[in-house]
């Protein structure tokens, strides 16, 4: 009877969903009076301010049409800020999320219908017994402080995470398709390899959640029709090429070999056959056959030592000129704001900013004004939104005065 009692308790127990992350002591607040820090670059003065402090492990953001900004903290809690700076609580109507280790409250997009009102959030979805996990999307609208009329447009399956390489990433394409980025849950990495299952892959669905009859094994047996590209380790970074429109994507290697991308549909980059990394452990990734094999793609730019990338943007506006056509990268373990120079796709130079303020950039988006906006992950009251924008001009200096006609 005791040994039937305590099986019953450990069952009710796995079964029971993740509990709620304790929210900290002191909630975030707007800087009022930001004190802008200033920098050179190699090729543009900047200025830093802090603009939203005290944020728990902030992850994405999203700039509303209406002004303000949607923020996703990690441990499950998503906050608007108002254009006059006042800090939401966080919004209800959120679904069970599965908050462990890198697993929780993801990535947020908006709609490209900005009539519809959907807003779209990445997060890790536990199982029904609560102790693995799986990347999934919900949708709703805003209405006030809560997420209203929502509902759950994908689902990866099966769930296999307990709370590693979840990815994720949601960018629409111009046809209005989301894509999702993912990872290999780490665990049997052979599993990115595996049609069958959409961990390690990037999947590809139409807004409300159905598969795009145009998706590259949507008639294959036995293959997910979601699947875009597949091979994946974990992708945390992705975003639409301003002029090719094209999907681009970073992903995190083991030790070193993080990868930039441009998923092709149907196409196998390889994790983890092939890899520029090598294993935690100092030895070869199991099952890895080295940096190449028949039929998988080559990263389309490699670091030998990972950055530790996640999120990115391509830099269109002009109040950075400098920048202007650059490639914008957050790196965690660098502990930097990755700017890269590009000659068509192709990567030609690579600079690191802000690394004297030793802070995890976990992503990056350009303004309604124009200027870079970056995430600080950190725990509260250390995660931060940074404003990047240009150096005031000096003042020039008033010309001396001509001497007046006839004096000595």
């Amino acid at each position: 009877m005791r040994y039937s009692l305590c099986l019953l308790v450990i069952a009710l127990a796995a079964c029971r969903p993740s509990e709620p992350v304790a929210a900290p002591a002191e909630p975030p607040r707007s800087v009022q009076d930001p004190a802008p820090v200033a920098y050179a670059s190699e090729k543009q003065a900047f200025v830093v301010a802090e603009q939203v402090v005290g944020l728990d492990h902030p992850w994405s953001f999203a700039f509303l049409p209406e002004g303000g900004v949607l923020i996703t903290e990690r441990p499950g809690r998503l906050r608007r800020v108002a254009p006059d700076g006042a800090v939401s609580a966080p919004i209800t109507g959120l679904p069970d999320i599965f908050v462990d280790g890198q697993a929780g409250l993801l990535d947020v997009a908006l709609s490209p219908d900005t009539q519809d009102g959907w807003i779209y959030l990445a997060f890790a979805e536990p199982n029904f017994r609560g102790n693995k996990a799986g990347t999934a999307v919900v949708r709703g609208k805003l209405r006030g402080d809560a997420l209203v009329e929502s509902s759950v447009v994908y689902t990866q399956e099966p769930k296999l995470s307990h709370g590693t390489h979840v990815g994720a990433r949601l960018v629409f394409d111009d046809q209005g398709h989301l894509f999702v980025t993912q990872g290999d849950n780490r665990v049997g990495a052979a599993t990115a390899q595996e049609l069958d299952k959409l961990s390690g892959k990037i999947v590809r669905i139409d807004a409300d959640g159905k598969v795009p009859a145009d998706n590259p094994f949507v008639s294959r047996a036995g293959a997910r029709g979601e699947i875009w590209s597949y091979g994946h380790r974990n992708v945390q970074g992705a975003a639409l090429h301003p002029v090719t429109r094209q999907l681009w994507a970073t992903e995190h290697g083991p030790m070193g070999g993080d990868e930039l991308n441009i998923p092709q549909a149907g196409l196998n980059y390889g994790w983890p056959i092939i890899t520029h990394g090598i294993d935690y452990s100092g030895r070869p990734v199991p099952g890895s056959q080295g940096t190449a094999a028949p039929g998988m793609e080559q990263p389309h730019h490699v670091w030998a030592k990972s950055p530790g990338l996640s999120g990115m943007a391509f830099y269109t506006g002009d109040a950075l000129p400098g920048w202007k056509g650059n490639l914008f990268l957050g790196a965690l373990a660098a502990k930097a704001l990755i700017r890269l120079e590009l000659d068509g796709d192709r990567v030609v130079h690579e600079e690191r900013l802000l690394t004297d303020r030793n802070q995890r950039i976990r992503d990056v988006r350009q303004g309604p004004d124009g200027a870079l906006y970056v995430l600080v992950d950190a725990p509260a009251p250390d995660g931060k939104l940074l404003r990047i924008a240009p150096a005031p001009v000096p003042e020039a200096e008033p010309a001396p005065s001509a001497p007046a006609a006839g004096a000595p």
